[in-house]
């Protein structure tokens, strides 16, 4: 018996007719010489969930004496760029003799501060405040590191534009108007424009990624698991990630040996090394040539009819200096690569609606009680408020789960799949190479119909998606500019991805530092007046 119950409390709420109202959507009944019992039964177990909602929450304590939390508030007019880039201002100050003593650190608003108020780029719900830190805010600080703020993110993560926030929308530092990219809008902006030097960022889809590309700074998304979660917001725990943005790859490296590594919570990095443990920078630091490196041109990644002629030009033309460089590059192809969209968008609209609406279970962590009270259940007020691509992942969500009940196990085993075919070339090639984003940051879009409201975004993550389903690390490097869709005078930046095989981190990173030692990202324009 899953329930232990001698008697009902008098107070109890449960009434004859519950058990059926609740079968009732589902088109199941209860024999009626059953219904006693079973009523019997949802009463002992809402008293058995009275009791353990009585329990105290058992969440990690952060030491607020050694990182007090100064001067929290929401920006003034003043104190904003780039549009509404900020989130919160405040101040943690991190050991003063860390290795990342003196670096300034913004962090995503989905990642937990105690004491800040916590956005998630909505106003479906007020605000709400965590009681822990986040493991990657407790050793960013512990590192030296001093967090000055959390960035604006697109609302609840659902976008790679930059205008779905209901705070405001950012503005790309290289040309207002245009997209910072997204869901990690804010800080790009931040990290590219030199206001903080990293950013923590969450990776659902290419929310590192995308904005790194069209913001002109780095993004790394590291393997699924070699950076907990505990303490972020989740999508779908199969595509959550959580990596650095910063200017340079040796300060991605540097960041992620002080972020990575299992924490005794999070299930999804069970497979992560001790933490600090790696010491990725100092294996590329002096790298100065790719010797014995061979590179794939991942075909399909550049001859997809959505990325742009400027895009493809300017990356192929990246790659072709890795050969100045000591590496052998050469074309290759896999064609599964296109089947990466469509798989992702039906496992993140399957478990994106559950995680929604309350239902995603099953995951060993620390579960962020006080944000699900906040915003559970939902009330048609909020629905309304939603930004479409919100109501879309709900109503997609259901629908896939009522009309194909077997799809999001066939999309993991197809994921599976996918990943096992990477991996048979990561053992002909140390990296795959392929642009980022199709094209450079388009104009902003409009919050209008759902179909006007989602255009903007649709297509961004071609390249980036996949490595979200299949868990390979993925490296984002500015490497030029090209122009805008509709003016040829705006230039703004070009990103190329660097994948690698799972665990691998430290041959894209090795890749994209030496490419940076060598050349200047910024004196690379694509010329319009090409022959």
């Amino acid at each position: 018996m899953s329930v232990l119950f001698t008697s009902i409390s008098e107070t109890n709420p449960v009434k004859s007719g519950d058990a059926e109202a609740l079968l009732e959507p589902l088109s199941l009944a209860i024999d009626p010489t059953e219904s006693q019992d079973f009523q019997t039964l949802l009463a002992a177990v809402h008293d058995c969930a009275e009791g353990v909602a009585a329990l105290p929450d058992y969440q990690p304590i952060p030491d607020q004496v050694k990182y007090p939390r100064e001067d929290i508030r929401r920006p003034k007019a003043d104190e904003q760029v780039f549009g509404q880039a900020w989130a919160h201002r405040f101040l943690i100050r991190g050991n003063a003799k860390g290795p990342l003593a003196g670096k300034s650190v913004s962090l995503k608003d989905v990642i937990a501060v105690a004491g800040v108020p916590q956005l998630l780029g909505s106003d479906i719900i007020p605000s709400w405040n965590p009681t822990t830190d986040a493991t990657v805010v407790t050793r960013l600080l512990e590192a030296g590191a001093d967090i000055v703020g959390t960035s604006t993110c697109e609302n609840l993560c659902h976008s790679t534009s930059s205008y779905t926030s209901a705070q405001g929308t950012v503005e790309n530092p290289h040309a207002v108007g245009y997209s910072a990219g997204g869901s990690t809008s804010g800080g790009a902006a931040l990290v590219a424009a030199g206001e903080v030097d990293i950013t923590i960022g969450g990776d659902q889809g290419g929310s590192i990624r995308v904005p790194a590309s069209f913001c002109g700074c780095v993004g790394l998304k590291p393997t699924h698991g070699r950076v907990p979660f505990t303490g972020i917001a989740s999508g779908d725990a199969m595509n959550d990630h959580a990596g650095p943005l910063t200017r340079t790859t040796l300060e991605a490296a540097r960041c992620l040996d002080i972020i990575a590594g299992y924490d005794g919570i999070d299930d999804r990095a069970l497979g992560s090394a001790k933490p600090g443990s790696t010491d990725f920078e100092l294996a590329i630091q002096k790298a100065d040539s790719l010797d014995g490196y061979k590179i794939g041109i991942l075909n399909e990644g550049f001859q997809h009819s959505a990325v742009s002629p400027a895009v493809r030009e300017t990356v192929l033309a990246a790659v072709q200096k890795y050969k100045d460089l000591g590496a052998t590059v050469e074309e290759v192809s896999l064609p599964d690569h296109l089947q990466g969209p469509a798989i992702w968008t039906i496992q993140q609209r399957i478990a994106g609606a559950q995680t929604l609406l309350g239902q995603n279970t099953g995951r060993r962590g620390l579960y962020m009680t006080e944000m699900e009270s906040a915003r559970l259940p939902w009330t048609d007020d909020g629905f309304q408020r939603a930004f479409p691509s919100t109501k879309n992942v709900i109503i997609n969500g259901l629908y896939l789960t009522q009309k194909f009940p077997d799809l999001y196990g066939k999309t993991a085993n197809f994921g599976r799949y996918l990943s096992d075919k990477y991996q048979e070339l990561f053992t002909k090639y140390d990296v795959l190479v392929m642009p980022t984003t199709p094209v450079v940051a388009p104009r902003h879009g409009k919050r209008e119909l759902p179909l006007d409201s989602l255009k903007p975004s649709m297509g961004l993550t071609i390249n980036t998606a996949i490595f979200n389903v299949t868990g390979h690390p993925a490296l984002s490097i500015p490497v030029g500019f090209a122009p805008a869709k509709d003016d040829d005078q705006v230039m703004l930046p070009v990103g190329m991805q660097i994948v690698g095989g799972l665990w691998q981190e430290e041959k894209i990173l090795r890749a994209g530092h030496v490419w940076e030692r060598h050349y200047d990202w910024k004196k690379m324009q694509y010329s319009t007046n090409k022959n």
